[in-house]
């Protein structure tokens, strides 16, 4: 019993940490427009295509080196789904900036089928997959039997956890993080110092694109399989792990996406996994009635 625990344990940090990072996306958008980015799930599942194909070129050309494979997926990934984020944020959320709040949520809908259905006209509809590319794992005995720590999960680990810190240095100790942080307290003030804050709210749906295809990446190598309808489950578990962790609260995603993923791998493991996804969605339930504000978020105050 203490080995599937600890097993679960394992699981559960990877999937959390994955579920995070697809969380600072919905975070960061929610605290500087107030709005709720629900296209963000589908920038995740073009971005494991976007991967896929990376792969599948890079090794038609001979590259078989881990390091150098995984290197170029990544940077080329992350730069063209940041594309796609600095698209969605001009074609579905600028030209509504002013309008009512309802509106750009429905235009985020809107572009979140468009991209499922381009995805699913362009690559298909069958389920997509690709190889292992770090084989190995590390076991270590509990009682009479095993827990298993693969080199991929431990790669999933130290990159999810990476990527944070580097994005939390940007946010706290650059220029573009301070423009950042100003544009969330106070938009017009923002603006009248000289902050272009147009160009800030893309950045951070450009951010946010880049932290989904880290993720996407991720959790290709992790589970090998995807789909075009893949963005939606994984989508909705992310924003569950934002609200969970406070939204607006970037260290609070990331332990929103770690609560939830421990919660739901031991819920799978000690229960039933064909109800995980039940797990998960009563969870947010739970949490939007107790504690609408998250673990680590603030209430919100009304300006007078």
């Amino acid at each position: 019993m203490d080995g599937i625990i600890l097993q679960q344990l394992i699981n559960g940090l990877t999937l959390g940490s994955v579920y995070g990072l697809i969380a600072i996306g919905y975070t960061m958008v929610y605290g500087i427009i107030g709005m709720i980015n629900f296209a963000h799930g589908e920038v995740y599942m073009i971005s494991a295509y976007i991967a896929a194909i990376t792969l599948a070129i890079l090794a038609f050309f001979g590259l078989e080196s881990f390091p150098l494979l995984i290197l170029g997926t990544l940077l080329f990934t992350i730069a063209v789904t940041g594309v796609y984020g600095f698209v969605i944020e001009r074609i579905a959320y600028k030209p509504l900036r002013n309008s009512t709040r309802l509106a750009p949520l429905i235009s985020a809908i809107g572009m979140s089928l468009i991209l499922q259905n381009y995805v699913q006209l362009s690559q298909g509809a069958r389920q997509q997959g690709v190889p292992t590319l770090l084989d190995g794992a590390l076991k270590f005995h509990i009682g009479e039997g095993f827990v298993q720590l693969t080199y991929t999960k431990v790669f999933i680990l130290v990159a999810a956890f990476l990527g944070m810190a580097v994005l939390t240095y940007v946010i706290q100790r650059t220029k573009l993080g301070r423009m950042c942080r100003a544009t969330q307290q106070d938009r017009k003030m923002a603006s009248i110092l000289g902050i272009n804050t147009d160009r800030v709210i893309s950045y951070v749906f450009v951010i946010g694109a880049a932290m989904a295809a880290l993720a996407g990446v991720l959790i290709t190598m992790n589970y090998g399989t995807f789909d075009f309808y893949a963005g939606f489950i994984i989508g909705i578990k992310a924003f569950t792990a934002a609200v969970l962790g406070g939204i607006g609260s970037l260290p609070g995603a990331m332990l929103g996406g770690i609560i939830l993923g421990i919660a739901e791998a031991q819920f799978s493991g000690m229960v039933n996994t064909d109800y995980k996804d039940v797990f998960s969605f009563s969870l947010l339930v739970l949490i939007l009635i107790f504690r609408p504000q998250g673990l680590l978020g603030r209430p919100h105050v009304a300006k007078v």
